[in-house]
């Protein structure tokens, strides 16, 4: 893959989540930057805020991302989510690409952390890229109910790309 490709699974994931013009939106694990990219072509008010642990990939982020940075539709972090400065804003979509967070390391201060920054009608996308729809399906069984127990209403949708298997699974907080 060219170094300015774009994976399959981000586009579907991007296509999943229905980005609107004005959405804004927090991406946890940029990477090198490629859903910012895809995401910041539909937007005309919104904005993208993504974060990524590695000081690396951030900066190669930003330099694939330089025109939408300066345009102010993007902008990013080098820091995990619990230490992002995220704290005054709301999304309408939070969304991971093969972040394991969510069920390698759950984390139920994550996931409150997410509550506060969703709007009340936001969502939380979660993208994973198993190699054989078996393994989709028992990531999202494990993922929906870690996310049931902690109150969030769970969809699964399940996807492909020429090689593997797709799974996003859509995350709404339970509101009291």
């Amino acid at each position: 893959m060219a170094v300015g490709a774009i994976p399959e699974r981000v586009r579907w994931t991007v296509d999943t989540m229905g980005v609107r013009p004005g959405d804004r939106l927090l991406e946890i694990g940029c990477g090198r930057g490629a859903a910012v990219s895809l995401v910041c072509d539909r937007l005309r008010s919104g904005q993208i805020t993504a974060i990524d642990r590695s000081l690396t990939m951030v900066k190669y982020a930003e330099q694939r991302n330089a025109e939408h940075v300066a345009a102010g539709r993007a902008a990013f972090q080098t820091a995990p989510l619990d230490a992002a400065d995220l704290l005054r804003r709301r999304f309408d979509k939070v969304f991971a690409v093969n972040v394991n967070l969510f069920w390698v390391r759950s984390s139920a201060s994550d996931l409150d952390i997410i509550r506060r920054l969703l709007k009340p009608s936001g969502a939380m996308f979660l993208t994973y890229e198993p190699p054989a729809i078996g393994r989709a399906q028992a990531i999202a069984e494990r993922v929906a109910g870690f996310l049931t127990e902690q109150r969030f209403d769970v969809t699964t949708v399940y996807g492909s790309t020429h090689r593997s298997a797709l799974v996003c699974l859509t995350a709404r907080p339970v509101r009291s």
